[in-house]
This record gives C-alpha cells, sequence and structure tokens, in this order.
C-alpha cells in the first residue's frame, strides 16, 4: 500500500528526532540506516564521514550488506568516483542545489551511461543506487551510498527528495557529534611524519617505519589492502592518490589533504601531492602523515560550534594568547566589539573563560580519546 505524504512527514520526523539523540558518530550513521530503511527501503549501503574541508572519505565507515567481489573492488571504485567522467560523482552532489541522486533517474532511459553501473554495481549484485551527501551548508560532512538489488523497484524522484531532505540534519548531527572525544587513553608518542610513495596506479611502491606506525593507530577501515611493504592500506588513502592522479586528465591541482583522528584521538593531516619527470607528467605520488598542528585542527573543530567567519578569527586569536585590545586592533574593531563577540563565543561553546575556550577547542582534540572504526552489519534482505 503507498503511503501518505503525512506518513513519509511523520517518519521523517521521528528519524530526525532520534539521529539527535545518538551519542556519537557512529550511532548517528547506525540510526540514520535503521530508520532511513522504513521511509526508503534499500538492501544495502554505504555510510561514511568526510573531511569537510576536502570532502575526502575518512573513518568512520559504515558497511550494510556490500557483497565486494574481490578484495581490490574499494580501491577500484575509489579510482573511478575520481579518475572517470560518470553520472553524478560526489564532488558534484556536494555543490548541487539537491544533494541527492538516483542512478536510474540522472540515467535517464539509458543506464549504460553509466560506468559505475556496468563495472561496478553490477557485479556487486546492485541494480539502482541513491547517493547523498550529508551537509551543512556548503560544507559536507558525510555521504551515504544506497543500493537496490534487481528485481526491486528503482529509485522514485520522490523517495530522493526524502533522501535530500534528509542531507542538512544529518549533516548537522554528523557535524555537532565533531566537537566531542568519547573517552581518553594515554597519548600517542609518535611526533614524526611518515612518509609513503604511489605509483599512479594507486600501488604502494614504499614506505618509512613512521608510516606504517601512523597507519597502525588509525580507526579500522573495511575493506584495507594488502601491500607488498607489509601494510594495510586504507582505501580512503587510495583515494587520495587518484585524487591527485586525476590532476593529468585536468581535474584538480595534483593535490590532496585530509585530517582525521586515529583511534586514540590524535588528529593527524595527510598531504598527498604528485611527482613530476621531466616531461611534465605524473609519475609517482608522495603521502605524508603527520601530526596536526592546532591551526590545522582549528577550523574544522570550530566549524562544529557553528561559528561564524568573524567569531573563528576571534577564536584563533584568542587560541594564539592575544589579548582584547590586541584583537580589536587587528580586526579594526572596538574593545567593546569585540567583548560582545567573546560573549557570544563562550555561549556557542559552553564555556565560562579565554581558558577553558582553548582548552575545549583545542587541547581536548589533541588529547586521547576512544574513536570508532569501521562497523559491517547485515541484515535479512526481502
Amino acid at each position: 500500500m503507498r503511503r501518505s505524504r503525512h506518513d513519509d512527514a511523520r517518519r521523517r520526523d521521528e528519524l530526525v528526532l532520534r539521529v539527535h539523540r545518538a551519542d556519537d558518530v557512529a550511532e548517528v550513521l547506525a540510526v540514520a540506516s535503521t530508520w532511513l530503511r522504513r521511509l526508503v527501503p534499500f538492501d544495502a549501503g554505504v555510510w561514511f564521514l568526510t573531511d569537510p574541508a576536502t570532502g575526502l572519505p575518512v573513518a568512520p565507515t559504515r558497511l550494510e550488506n556490500v557483497h565486494e567481489p574481490d578484495p581490490e573492488f574499494c580501491s577500484r571504485a575509489w579510482r573511478w568516483e575520481f579518475l572517470s567522467p560518470d553520472v553524478s560523482p560526489l564532488r558534484e552532489i556536494a555543490r548541487a542545489p539537491v544533494p541527492a541522486v538516483g542512478l536510474r533517474l540522472a540515467s535517464y532511459a539509458d543506464p549504460q551511461r553509466s560506468r559505475r553501473l556496468r563495472r561496478l554495481l553490477a557485479p556487486m549484485g546492485v541494480d539502482d543506487e541513491l547517493r547523498t551527501v550529508l551537509r551543512v551548508g556548503d560544507s559536507p560532512w558525510g555521504a551515504a551510498l544506497l543500493y537496490r538489488r534487481p528485481g526491486r523497484p528503482r529509485f522514485t524522484a520522490r523517495e530522493v527528495g526524502l533522501v535530500a531532505s534528509l542531507s542538512a540534519p544529518l549533516g548537522e548531527a554528523l557535524r555537532t557529534r565533531s566537537r566531542h572525544p568519547a573517552g581518553r587513553s594515554p597519548a600517542i608518542a609518535l611526533p614524526e611524519p611518515g612518509m609513503l610513495l604511489f605509483d599512479p596506479q594507486g600501488r604502494l611502491i614504499s614506505a618509512d617505519d613512521r608510516a606504517g606506525r601512523w597507519l597502525a593507530e588509525l580507526p579500522p577501515s573495511a575493506p584495507s589492502l594488502p601491500t607488498d611493504c607489509g601494510i594495510q592500506l586504507p582505501v580512503w588513502l587510495q583515494a587520495m592518490v587518484f585524487r591527485v592522479a586525476a590532476a593529468a586528465r585536468g581535474h584538480g591541482d595534483g593535490t590532496a589533504r585530509a585530517r582525521l583522528r586515529t583511534r586514540a584521538g590524535t588528529w593527524l593531516v595527510c598531504h598527498a601531492s604528485g611527482l613530476r619527470s621531466p616531461d611534465g607528467q605524473i609519475r609517482q605520488v608522495a603521502v605524508v602523515i603527520e601530526p596536526a598542528t592546532a591551526t590545522e585542527i582549528t577550523p574544522i573543530v570550530v566549524e562544529a560550534y557553528d561559528l561564524s567567519e568573524r567569531e573563528q578569527q576571534v577564536t584563533r586569536l584568542v587560541a594564539r594568547g592575544a589579548g582584547t585590545r590586541e584583537i580589536a586592533a587587528q580586526l579594526h574593531l572596538s574593545v567593546y566589539t569585540v567583548q560582545d563577540y567573546l560573549k557570544t563565543i563562550f555561549r556557542k561553546v559552553n564555556v565560562g573563560s579565554r581558558g577553558e575556550l582553548v582548552a575545549k577547542l583545542y587541547a581536548e582534540h589533541f588529547e586521547p580519546v576512544h574513536a570508532s572504526g569501521v562497523t559491517r552489519v547485515s541484515w535479512p534482505e526481502p
């Protein structure tokens, strides 16, 4: 029996309510999936967090009823995402007025337009895909890829619209849960950067010991890929390599960057860049993994508290130890205006002093915490 729009609205409101009761990012993804299946049924799915500054996938990831045909499958999927022209890539959905797309709907009468459908989804036993980016404003905080098997109805325009309407509330739930670590443990003393070297096809050529140690501290990313260097390679890291290699086809500037946390909560920053030969071609891709500085963590953390651009500027100066008069001089504001901004910032972050502000926004995010990793789940399919 076809549900009424009133039923859809009621279920959507219930989903949003339950998601915003979730304790952490992993629970947001789990609750969103469970309740979305009641609103827009799907047979399998992939949910993952993204770095809001870059849109690149990072842990945690949730894989539901996903059957990869072979160990290299996810690697190829991300390679196609960045290097192969196709219908509705995530980077376009992230900027689109409607942040959700049904693959069959986007392909119109000719589904063979989609290489992803022919060469990626069909071997998985998938006949249609609905993908959405979970964003707040212009910042992508996560994404979901929903699948239906052959013989099931294709995703409709109405269902795509329902999922799109959840982009902002789900993105907000992910954003707010990026504010607070869940627990604490001793800090990891790995202060030096590590380096990995790849070929443009995403194969690991070499890596130093520090890179291996950093990768071992990351939340599990399923599936991870074995390499000849004895390192389990997260798929998201290979995706960065493909993003760099895409510069050879005129996409991007030959660099990629992402911030992420270890299982213990330490913030890392990954830089990837292409190494060109004398003929100007990218022959290798270098990736450096190192502890993130407070300056690098600042954008993702302060954005999570919904601070305005001016409030972020004030917050950064407070973190550097600037006094009220110095902040006023640098930002060309009056002392009274700066004081008003500080009151607003304290209220949003729920602190009572500059010291508490700095501790909550920065020190807490360098202290070790326990972070959830990749989760694989399954449920009976109809």
